[in-house]
Order: structure tokens, then sequence, then C-alpha cells
């Protein structure tokens, strides 16, 4: 089976390195293609054996599994591009929410997957959300869902999900790291711990906490009933928590959906 990824780019670079460092892609297997050709030919140094396609019909001729890494705005360029040559065997997979699946199924005779990954995925861990179209064939799921397992744990949602899915896995890690950022200010305003210090303390609790979810030790539930002492300065802590939390996460969740659904009025292909 042979790969190609259009648009290298953060999250398109991060797929080829992530899918050939983990063994889930040969690079030999694999075809980039991107607008500004020397971004595409600098990661061809880190990887000598991987192709670099001149132009997006090479890669697509080359290509039976077909990644585009691109920004909303730019697929139907791409489409438009390859209209007429692709064929019912090969399989198009989209990396962004707001272009649906359906709409890809639409304007091309091949099969189309919708797969979001996430910045966690460097480590190969994390979670890449799945949403399949109509045409695509059990061997194709299986084995898209068999590589992604190599970086990820793969995870179907359905397309009205697939929003806040997104905003929990692929944009959660950067919703955390600025709270996590206001608490190691905080922890500095209030209590005059150095910044480099609150740093190194919150960041080694979250890789234990990491692995206190993955290994099911405990869930959320247990660790804070755990970790809670009737009475005590833990108590206390999350008492001011749920006082002034307020509806910060119904704002941010909504906030999300708005743009979405404005993106979504832009997507035409």
């Amino acid at each position: 089976m042979n790969w190609g990824i259009i648009g290298t780019g953060n999250m398109g670079s991060m797929l080829i390195s992530t899918l050939i460092k983990s063994g889930a892609v040969p690079a030999e297997k694999l075809t980039i293609y991107n607008r500004t050709l020397e971004k595409a030919e600098k990661i061809q140094e880190e990887f000598p054996k991987i192709q670099v396609a001149k132009d997006l019909a090479a890669l697509q001729n080359s290509s039976d599994i077909i990644f585009i890494c691109v920004k909303p705005h730019h697929y139907k360029n791409i489409i438009d591009a390859l209209e007429g040559k692709w064929t019912e065997d090969q399989c198009l997979v989209s990396i962004t929410s707001p272009v649906a699946v359906d709409q890809l199924e639409k304007v091309t005779p091949c099969q189309v997957a919708r797969i979001v990954p996430s910045i966690t995925n460097h480590a190969w861990s994390g979670v890449s959300l799945f949403t399949f179209g109509a045409k695509i064939k059990q061997e194709n799921r299986d084995l898209l869902k068999q590589t992604f397992q190599h970086i990820s744990t793969p995870i179907e949602v359905k397309e009205e999900h697939i929003r806040v899915a997104s905003d929990i896995v692929s944009c959660g890690p950067a919703f955390i790291s600025y709270l996590l950022s206001q608490w190691i200010t905080a922890a500095g305003d209030v209590a005059g711990l150095p910044k480099d210090k609150a740093t190194s303390l919150t960041e080694n609790m979250m890789v234990g906490l990491g692995e206190l979810l993955a290994q099911k030790i405990m869930t959320l539930e247990e660790l804070m009933e755990k970790v809670t002492v009737k009475g005590g300065v833990t108590g206390e802590g999350l008492q001011a928590l749920e006082d002034h939390i307020g509806p910060l996460f119904q704002k941010m969740f909504e906030a999300t959906q708005n743009k979405h659904k404005e993106d979504k009025k832009h997507i035409h292909l």
C-alpha cells in the first residue's frame, strides 16, 4: 500500500514523522507534496527514502491512500486540481473537522475517511478521531485504524460530534496548557513560588496523573475522592474552584461550535 500526504505544515509534518518513526508506514511507501517544494525537500533530508512529488498529479498517481493536510479553504483547490483522476480503489483522508466526509464523497468517486490527529500523537499517545464515509471498504477501515494504533488510540465518532470531540483531543492540549500556565502564575502571585519550580512541579504532576489514568489505576472521580480529605486543604481548593469556575467550559465549547459553523459556511467543494 502506497501512502501520500498533501501539505507539510504542522499536522502534515507531524503525521509524516510519527508514522515513519513508529514503524506504521515505511518511508519508501510514502510520497509527500507541498506547494512550497523546499519545505517537502527539507523533510526528505530527515527521511531520505520518502518520495517528494513535483505536483499533485504525481502524488495522486503513486498513492493508494492520500491525506489532505491543508487548511479547509484550500481543499477546493486540491479537489479541483485532481478532478477526474481519482479511482474507486483510492482512499482520500481529510484531517480537518469543517470538511465533512459526505461532502468529499459527492465530489470524488473514491473512498473517503476523516482522521483528526492530535499533537499528543508526537509521543505516540493520545487519540485520533475517525469518521468513515459510506463507500469505504472494510479493508481500508481496518488498515487505517491499525496504522494509527501505532501512534494513538483510534476512536470513531459521529459527524455531529466531530467538533466537540476535536475540542477535547486536538484542541484540548492547548486549552489545558493555557489553564496550567495560569495555575503556574497564580502559584507565584499568591505564594511566591518561582516560575521554574512551579513549572517543573506542574509538568511532573501532569505526567503522573496521566500514568494513573493510562494504567487505569483510578478514574477521575476516584482521584478526587482519594486526594480529598474531609475538612482538608484539597477540599477547600475544590470548593474555591466550584465557586469561581462559572460557565467557563460551556463558553469555550460554545465559542468553538460557533467557529465551526462559521467555517462550514465557507466550505464549497
